[in-house]
């Protein structure tokens, strides 16, 4: 999963991209890793897999990561490639969803861009530009797609009636993910690299004094807008994150005890990332290595075992599985097997949240 981090200057987005990234290298003790300069990638943190790692005592543990894309910030006439226009576009268009980091705090030391903060108006100022960039994306796949149906094909029509829907919502100054498409009109969206049809996660970036308070009125205007695009919202303190970046586990907690809160901003980003792209975690265990792979919720067995390695997929024989929660009731996994709690699964088995799983293959 790679997550872009996206805002207006001065909103709080690089301080959050430094603090998330730190916070990854110490949770669950995984690695930091900077791929480019503005990209990191960070553990998941999954106390699941902790518990499997006691059971085990694994040579290798290996957590789910995701990738935390800090992306230019934005100026007005950004789809016309003013400031870094061209390169905040480019970059958005190949993360699977946009943290949108909003201003919510007042502060007199931190000039906002527009004089005020207003997140509304911040808002629809990113959301225009991304608009306006699909606006004439759209133009140019319309005009191409009336030439291939004046060819006498008659199979585009659908498609340009699909590409006219998405191109009058944008002009009415709404993003493509307002929508709503059936499974026909779905085929056409996959060769659409649209920036306003990404799902986003709103970050409220509020004063860490109204952090364990009553959260800010303003909050609530990110909240009307995020409803009417199915979109997420969470509300950090970057001021906060860095600080607790730079903790060990145990200050950490204790810090957050302190303030009242049960979990970090990066916990939050990362419970709701998940939750808006539709993604779950299985695992594997055993004394070679515990391992959280990550999947899309509704994922058959044998496809979740093409995570693993393609010859799984191809040579899928059965999955043999066990609940985590029973596993630990059990305490090992010959208990379970005792007990019955064991299940061998075939292929068309939904994989669950959670699930630990053994995949037999043959090829």
């Amino acid at each position: 999963m790679q997550l872009g981090i996206v805002g207006l200057p001065n909103v709080g987005k690089s301080t959050l991209f430094n603090a998330i990234t730190k916070a990854g290298a110490a949770v669950a003790n995984y690695a930091f890793c900077t791929i480019d300069p503005n990209v990191g990638v960070v553990a998941v943190p999954d106390p699941r897999l902790d518990k499997l790692s006691d059971m085990y005592n694994p040579d290798k543990y290996t957590p789910a990561t995701i990738e935390f894309v800090d992306i230019a910030g934005l100026v007005r006439g950004a789809s016309k490639g003013e400031g870094l226009g061209n390169k905040f576009l480019a970059n958005i268009r190949e993360v699977d969803a946009i943290v949108h980091v909003v201003r919510c705090f007042e502060d007199e030391n931190v000039m906002h861009v527009d004089g005020a903060t207003d997140p509304t108006r911040d808002i629809e100022t990113i959301n225009l530009e991304l608009i306006l960039s699909d606006m004439e994306y759209m133009e140019r796949r319309i005009d191409k797609t009336r030439k291939m149906l004046k060819g006498g094909d008659k199979k585009f029509q659908a498609e340009l009636e699909v590409q006219e829907k998405i191109l009058a919502c944008l002009e009415s100054g709404q993003c493509a993910r307002t929508l709503k498409f059936d499974e026909d009109e779905i085929v056409y969206l996959r060769d659409l690299f649209l920036l306003t049809i990404k799902p986003v996660l709103y970050v409220a970036n509020i004063s860490e004094d109204s952090l364990a308070g009553t959260e800010p009125a303003v909050v609530a205007k990110v909240r009307e807008i995020a409803a009417t695009e199915d979109a997420e919202v969470v509300t950090i303190s970057a001021k906060i994150e860095e600080e607790i970046s730079v903790l060990d586990d145990e200050e950490r907690a204790l810090f957050l005890t302190d303030l009242g809160l049960q979990e970090s901003g990066l916990d939050k980003i990362i419970k709701a990332g998940y939750h808006l792209l539709g993604l779950m975690s299985f695992l594997t265990a055993g004394p070679t290595e515990v391992r959280a792979w990550t999947i899309k919720r509704g994922t058959k067995a044998p496809q979740a075992a093409g995570k693993i390695h393609s010859d799984f997929e191809r040579g899928f024989i059965r999955a043999e599985i066990v609940n985590y929660s029973d596993l630990m009731a059990c305490g090992t996994y010959a208990n379970a097997r005792e007990k019955g709690l064991v299940r061998s699964e075939g292929k068309e088995y939904i994989m669950q949240d959670g699930d630990i799983v053994l995949f037999r293959f043959n090829v």
